[in-house]
């Protein structure tokens, strides 16, 4: 008779604390991304063929099985490029510190192919991590790729002999489906990113 009591008022204890923890859960939101826009529906990428550092094909299929960080820049940048990428190295820093898995992986597509050779952009990117992948290729390569995204890049100017590349500023997040799923819009800080990744990588 003591056992049976006991097996109730044990069975009455876990039903209120889960009852509790139940309540927790839906008195207490989820976390949310404090900077990044998430898109309802992820958008699937435009097929493209252009080449890594080291000549190897990246194209479409190359985003898939990772998540990752897209920024499309120039090597010549004088100011939000190598800002940037120095953001999202110390961001990726600061989630393998704190023992996050999986980490992103950071990828740089330069926007100046006359300019921005594999040696080029594979020394640049070296500046800022050995973890950064870099990408090139034709320009009509790349504007299949930026059209599908809506980025933005056109060449300025800026002297008979020089010129500068205008061009979006956004770091996009791309899904392990290989989809659009998520942008941070400049200006850009290492704390949103590090804040907002883990809550955007878990909801996948």
């Amino acid at each position: 008779m003591r056992s049976r009591k006991l097996f109730i008022a044990s069975v009455a204890i876990i039903a209120m604390l889960t009852g509790a923890w139940l309540s927790y859960r839906l008195l207490v939101p989820p976390p949310m991304p404090r900077t990044a826009t998430v898109f309802p529906a992820p958008a699937e990428l435009p097929e493209f063929s252009l080449l890594d550092q080291y000549g190897k094909p990246f194209d479409r299929q190359a985003f898939a099985g990772e998540w990752s960080l897209v920024f499309f820049g120039f090597t010549h940048c004088p100011d939000i490029c190598p800002l940037t990428l120095q953001v999202l190295a110390s961001a990726r820093k600061e989630l393998s510190d704190a023992g996050h898995e999986p980490l992103p992986r950071i990828i740089f597509i330069s926007v100046d192919p006359e300019r921005d050779t594999a040696d080029v952009i594979g020394q640049y990117v070296a500046h800022f991590s050995d973890d950064i992948v870099a990408i090139r290729g034709e320009l009509d390569e790349l504007r299949k790729l930026t059209s599908g995204l809506g980025i933005f890049f056109e060449k300025s100017p800026v002297d008979s002999d020089d010129y500068s590349v205008d061009h979006s500023s956004a770091v996009l997040v791309i899904n392990p489906q290989g989809q659009f799923h998520a942008l941070f819009s400049a200006p850009h800080k290492a704390g949103n990113f590090s804040h907002d990744l883990p809550i955007i990588m878990s909801s996948r």
